[in-house]
């Protein structure tokens, strides 16, 4: 059975690098367009990591961040990356606040992509 990914993004070809990319890859992929949409998906599908853009609008990707990790009996086992644009200010942010299982800068490989992915899955064919 594959892993589940759901990547959220309001850039329609973000989204669809990482779809496409994450299904090379041999993954699932479900996609949303915003935080709401996202948290919908996830309880409905339940997928093993998810991929979010800090900056969406409506709820932020760092506040759905922090909403699944405060909830892990909702949303356990769930990995969450987070990916931006934003660069380094974020990441320092990140590195303080514990809350996401990876970052991801943008713009990213396609190989960082299915490495990261992989490494957080423990799924070790597909590390990069």
């Amino acid at each position: 059975m594959n892993r589940k990914i759901l990547v959220v993004d309001d850039e329609p070809d973000i989204l669809d690098l990482a779809r496409i990319t994450l299904e090379s890859g041999g993954y699932d992929v479900v996609t949303a367009a915003s935080g709401e949409e996202a948290l919908q998906l996830i309880i409905r599908d339940k997928p093993d990591l998810a991929l979010l853009d800090v900056v969406l609008p409506g709820l932020s990707g760092l506040e759905l961040c922090r909403r699944l990790k405060r909830d892990p009996t909702t949303y356990s086992p769930i990995k969450v990356v987070l990916f931006t644009a934003l660069g380094t200010e974020v990441d320092m942010m990140l590195e303080k606040r514990d809350k996401a299982d990876g970052y991801l800068a943008k713009p990213f490989t396609s190989n960082s992509l299915l490495g990261l992915v992989g490494r957080l899955l423990g799924d070790t064919r597909r590390e990069g």
